[in-house]
């Protein structure tokens, strides 16, 4: 598994959320972490995912869309809330 991300954006991330693209890889690794598909921000040419899962350090809920060659782009991670604790729990 490969992981790319915009350096600006993951910047952008890090003010914004306190979270960088780097620690979001880790929750790919959760073995109980939940994955949907987000249909409201996909489009034609991007379908586009929410996970949940466990980083080293907490929950986070991390926005990707997988590209080609096995490639996952990360496009925005941020820490859970109570609503995403709750589903995580209940797995």
């Amino acid at each position: 598994m490969r992981f790319d991300w915009d350096p600006e954006k993951n910047e952008l991330n890090i003010r914004k959320h306190a979270v960088s693209f780097e620690e979001a890889q880790e929750a790919f690794f959760d073995p109980n972490a939940l994955e949907e598909y987000d249909e409201e921000h996909s489009t034609t040419k991007e379908r586009r995912f929410k996970l949940l899962g466990l980083s080293n350090q907490r929950l986070l809920v991390v926005v990707f869309a997988e590209i080609e060659d096995e490639t996952i782009r990360i496009v925005s991670a941020r820490k859970d809330g109570p609503q995403q604790r709750k589903a995580y729990a209940q797995g």
